[in-house]
C-alpha cells in the first residue's frame, strides 16, 4: 500500500521546513534540496518495484502512527512483499511506531514489534548498554574531568556537542563519554546499523568532518559487509543491547574506539529513517531488500510462535 498525502506532514515557513509531528525545523538549503531529490529517486524506484511485485507477505498494523516513505520500515515492507494493514483486526501483527522518544505500546491480541521499547532516550540507551556490557557510557558531568558529549534526551535532534567537565548538568541533557572514532584522514566514522530481532541487517559507514561530527549530513556513506564488520562476540553484544532496550526493530549508532577497538552503542531509534541519502541508488535498493527480507523472516517467526497460531 502506498503512502498517502505524506507531504501534509510538513509546513514551509519561508526558508524553514517545519515537521508537524516532531516540531523539528529544517532549513531549506541547496544541500537539503539535493538530498530530497536523491530520496525522491529512491522512492520512485521502490514504488515501481512494489507495483511489479506480489504483496504476499504478512500484514502489519502500525500504531499510533503509520510510517511515511522516508522511514526505513516503509521501503523495507514494500520490497519484501509485506503489507500495511489499516486496522488491528486486519493485521497479522502490529508494530509500536511513534516518532517520539517515549510512548505506550498499542494494545492488541496480535504480536507487537517493539512492545517492550517504550523509551529510547539517551539515558535509557546508556543504561541498556551498561547492563549489556558492564561498561559505562553515561558520565556524571559534575565529577567527570575532561571532554564529554552533551546531548538532548530526545530522538532526532542532532544537538550533540563536546563540552569540558566537570560542569553543571543542563536539564533535559544527557552526558556520555567521548568515543575516539576519528579516522586517519581526520574524518569521524559512525556505523549505522539497522537491526531486526537483535540481528544487524545492514551496516552503513557514515563519515563526516570532525567539526560536524554530530550533524545529520554525511560527507560519505558506504555499505559494508555486516559479516566482516563485527566479530561473533560483537554481534552477541548487539543482541544483548537490543534485548535490554526491548528493541525488536530499529537503528543503532555504533562507534568503534580507534585506540582499543571496543564497540560503543551511543544511540538507538525505533523509527529509523533511511537508507542514507548519500548512498548510491543501487546500494540503497540492495540494502533495503536485505533488511526487508530479514524483517519478513522475523515477522513470520513471530506469527508462528504467537499464542493461538495453530488454532
Amino acid at each position: 500500500m502506498a503512502a498517502r498525502a505524506w507531504w501534509r506532514d510538513f509546513e514551509l515557513n519561508g526558508t524553514v521546513l517545519h515537521v508537524r509531528k516532531t516540531g523539528a525545523r529544517v532549513p531549506v538549503e541547496p544541500g537539503v534540496i539535493g538530498e530530497f531529490l536523491s530520496w525522491l529517486h529512491f522512492y520512485m524506484e521502490v514504488e515501481l518495484e512494489r507495483r511489479a511485485g506480489t504483496a504476499d507477505g504478512p500484514s502489519i498494523w502500525f500504531a499510533p502512527d503509520a510510517p511515511r516513505p522516508w522511514y526505513l520500515i516503509w521501503p523495507a515492507l514494500q520490497l519484501s512483499g509485506m503489507r500495511l494493514a489499516r486496522a488491528a483486526d486486519e493485521a497479522d501483527l502490529a508494530m509500536f511506531f511513534e516518532d517520539r522518544t517515549t510512548g505506550e505500546s498499542p494494545r492488541t491480541d496480535r504480536p507487537v514489534i517493539n512492545a517492550h521499547c517504550p523509551d529510547t532516550s539517551k539515558t535509557a540507551v546508556g543504561q541498556a548498554f551498561e547492563r549489556a556490557t558492564g561498561r559505562a557510557l553515561i558520565v556524571d558531568p559534575e565529577h567527570h574531568t575532561g571532554p564529554m558529549v552533551e546531548k538532548g534526551e530526545a530522538n532526532g535532534i542532532h544537538d550533540g556537542q563536546v563540552v569540558e567537565g566537570p560542569c553543571q548538568p543542563i536539564p533535559g541533557k544527557s552526558y556520555q563519554r567521548l568515543i575516539d572514532n576519528l579516522a586517519a584522514d581526520g574524518m569521524v566514522e559512525d556505523l549505522r546499523c539497522p537491526t531486526v530481532g537483535g540481528e544487524v541487517a545492514a551496516v552503513f559507514l557514515k563519515r563526516r568532518p570532525v567539526a560536524t561530527r554530530f550533524a545529520n549530513a554525511n560527507a560519505q556513506v558506504r555499505l559494508l559487509d555486516r559479516d566482516k564488520v563485527f566479530s561473533s562476540e560483537e554481534r552477541d553484544l548487539i543482541r544483548r543491547f537490543c534485548a535490554e532496550l526491548g528493541l525488536d526493530w530499529g537503528g543503532l549508532d555504533v562507534l568503534r574506539d580507534r585506540k582499543d577497538g571496543q564497540l560503543w552503542i551511543v544511540d538507538a531509534n525505533k523509527t529509523d529513517m533511511g537508507p542514507p541519502t548519500a548512498l548510491p541508488l543501487r546500494q540503497k535498493l540492495a540494502s533495503t531488500r536485505a533488511i526487508g527480507s530479514r524483517l519478513r523472516e522475523y515477522c513470520e517467526t513471530l506469527i508462528k510462535s504467537s499464542p493461538g497460531a495453530d488454532a
